[in-house]
């Protein structure tokens, strides 16, 4: 019946479809016999193109193809995989809070699998630094890592020892022991010399896939990743000189290498920008003129010191210069604050307060600082600690000159140590970490809200809270434009105490001895559920963060 109806409509098609023609033929005729005195001219006919363009991109496609090949070949021996073991860890879910950069920065970082309850596996990138065994890779790839494993393109397989890491470049050196001369080291370019529209290609292991490449362009230059200060509460370093790349960056490709086609280092891929934490097409990466100046350091003394003057700033946007009396077109970084005891108040600087306007940098060693990127990108490529800057700065309107001697940076603290807490009263232990609910948290778990309690973040492995069966969280959801785990249970009381923030959960604790027994009133999938901890000792009474 079906066939029967097609074959009807094919022919109801064709025969309206000369009906037409015809129709048109007579039509045309009509007119030429008493509408028109000229003859209707011929269709013109488009002249078939040559294939002398065409042969010519194929050719230009086959040695583009030909290159990104022998740039493969070049580099591919220079590539590792890293895998990394923590121990002691229930919660197996991705280690977000380690890494540096707030939402919407991930990074292309794999987790291929859940593991055992008692340890946490994780994949990444690396390459060879030189013939003596180094290997450079990202920090977020190996901070707190009890385990390290590079594997060479070759598939040998050997120790990782860590020698050195830095929070705020994201890299971190290791060492493998391996017969001398017998490692291919990468080549490296000089950054600074690129250009948007370039091609590159990312080789690395996305999901664990071992000597993937991926192509793209640089996309843009320039680009800056926030850090945030463990000494300075408030204030939030970057990484400068970011270059923007298409090239797809997946998880596993961290750590590993950006190359132009000449098979030489651009930078380290280091994070991606994407509402899902998959690649959509911007990728982030460590410039090498930072590589090079922070690996060799890390070799020699296992930390890089970050040159600092002490302030924190904003570009100068237009409005801002004519509320400050000057021109719009003015440009500069302006001196928000001061840190204090830092090398910008010995030296002079001042910054904003209710009724003054703080000091303008326009230059730096004569160099023009037209926007605050400007003034990172210098400090990161062109100085260290210890060295004297001048800074040409606007104070009411007027040039000054000031000599800086530049101080080191404070270091970075971890997202994860910030946010999470530690829940240990006097000598007994429970052995978990976790964080005051919020509605931001009911609401990434679909529970009512007005709940309060602790949201356990993580289990101490053969703690109580583990002998008693507590569960820790393994789902990250965005809260408040920060990346955190839920799902786990949460404390509502103990022994029938309401729990509503960690104070109130150490206090409930502090009423008890070694051996004591509790009785903790939990959430569980939108269900309440009673469980009996035995109070411990804590084995590690002394360390903070337990």
């Amino acid at each position: 019946m079906e066939k029967s109806t097609i074959k009807k409509i094919t022919i109801i098609i064709s025969i309206v479809g000369l009906l037409f023609a015809s129709s048109c033929s007579l039509f045309t005729g009509f007119l030429n016999l008493v509408g028109n005195s000229e003859p209707v001219p011929p269709p013109t006919v488009t002249p078939t193109p040559q294939p002398l363009l065409e042969v010519e991109t194929g050719e230009a496609l086959t040695t583009i193809q030909n290159g990104f090949s022998a740039v493969y070949t070049r580099v591919l021996p220079a590539v590792v995989n890293i895998r990394v073991v923590q121990y002691g860890v229930q919660n197996t879910a991705p280690d977000i809070w380690n890494f540096p950069f707030p939402f919407p920065f991930h990074f292309p970082f794999q987790m291929p699998d859940r593991g055992t309850p008692s340890n946490r596996s994780a994949i990444g990138s690396g390459f060879v630094w030189d013939e003596a065994g180094y290997i450079v890779t990202n920090n977020h790839v190996i901070e707190g890592a009890d385990e390290i494993t590079v594997t060479l393109a070759d598939g040998t397989s050997l120790a990782g020892t860590l020698v050195g890491a830095d929070r705020d470049s994201d890299l971190a050196v290791l060492k493998i022991e391996y017969p001398e001369g017998k490692l291919q080291p990468i080549q490296i370019a000089d950054s600074t010399q690129v250009q948007v529209g370039q091609l590159v290609a990312a080789i690395g292991n996305p999901f664990g896939l071992q000597g993937s490449m991926t192509v793209g362009i640089i996309s843009a230059l320039g680009r800056s990743l926030p850090v945030s200060s463990q000494d300075s509460p408030g204030i939030s370093f970057t990484i400068p000189d970011v270059i923007q790349v298409d090239a797809p960056i997946n998880p596993g490709n961290s750590g590993g290498v950006l190359v132009d086609m000449d098979a030489r280092l651009v930078g380290v891929p280091t994070a991606i920008e994407s509402p899902s934490g998959a690649n959509a097409g911007i990728g982030f990466v460590v410039p090498s003129v930072i590589v090079q100046n922070v690996v060799p350091k890390l070799i020699e003394n296992g930390y890089y010191e970050h040159p600092w003057i002490g302030i924190s700033g904003t570009t100068l946007t237009s409005d801002m210069a004519e509320e400050a009396g000057l021109p719009r077109e003015q440009h500069g970084v302006l001196i928000v604050e001061v840190i204090p005891d830092s090398p910008a108040e010995k030296a002079g600087l001042l910054g904003s307060g209710e009724n003054q306007v703080g000091d303008i940098i326009i230059q730096i060693d004569s160099q023009p600082t037209l926007d605050f990127e400007d003034l990172t990108t210098y400090m990161a490529r062109h100085t260290n600690t210890g060295e004297t800057i001048t800074l040409t700065i606007l104070r009411d309107g007027e040039t000054q000159i000031l000599d800086l001697e530049l101080g080191i940076r404070p270091s970075s603290p971890s997202p994860r140590a910030e946010r999470e807490q530690p829940v240990r009263s006097g000598d007994v232990w429970l052995g978990i970490s976790g964080v005051e609910v919020t509605p931001g948290i009911l609401q990434a778990m679909d529970l009512e809200p007005g709940l309060t309690g602790i949201l356990i973040q993580q289990v101490i492995l053969n703690s109580p809270a583990d002998q008693a069966g507590l569960q820790g969280s393994s789902t990250a959801a965005e809260i408040n434009g920060e990346q955190i785990l839920v799902g786990g249970d949460i404390i509502l009381t103990v022994d029938g105490h309401q729990v509503r923030d960690m104070e109130s959960l150490n206090a409930e604790l502090d009423k008890h001895k070694l051996g004591d027994q509790i009785i903790l009133t939990i959430l569980r999938g939108g269900k309440q559920i009673h469980l009996k901890v035995v109070l411990g000792e804590n084995p590690r009474s002394s360390v903070s963060g337990q």
